[in-house]
């Protein structure tokens, strides 16, 4: 129950970040149960790489939503690790595309389990009906927040 002069927009927020940090350290656990030594930003960088493939430094960082000088030390992180590779774009001989390597890749899938678990877990008390609510309600309340009009 909220005190009386919480404001529920306040709790809104406080709601949100309690359970990305629930969702940070639920995956972080999987992770280090299955010996991966990665932070929840470097698996959302090779998530992200996973699935849309490869691209530049600042579409990642915009993607993962990190600033340039943090994608940058994770980039490096990761590609001393031997997951990623730096590697010239086709199109432009200035620029670099990020891809997985095939470590990368099979590090992947091997936490793909991981991912999925943790988001089962953090909906296991809702119905069907009620995920595709949620999904839903998060869905237009991230796109009003983008929203510059």
């Amino acid at each position: 129950m909220n005190p009386p002069d919480a404001n529920p927009q306040e709790s809104l927020g406080v709601l949100l970040g309690l359970v990305r940090s629930e969702i940070v350290r639920a995956m972080e656990a999987e992770l280090a149960v299955l010996g991966v030594d990665l932070r929840f930003n470097q698996f959302l960088i090779l998530k992200r790489l996973a699935k849309l493939g490869p691209m530049s430094a600042s579409e990642l960082a915009r993607a993962v939503e990190l600033d340039g000088g943090a994608m940058t030390r994770q980039l490096d992180q990761l590609e001393r690790k031997g997951y990623l590779r730096r590697c010239p774009h086709e199109q432009d001989r200035r620029a670099l595309r990020i891809e997985l390597t095939a470590d990368g890749e099979a590090l992947w899938r091997r936490m793909t389990d991981c991912n999925e678990r943790v988001l089962a877990a953090a909906q296991r008390s809702l119905s069907e009906t009620e995920r595709e609510r949620l999904h839903d309600y998060l869905t237009r309340v991230l796109h009003g927040l983008r929203d510059k009009n």
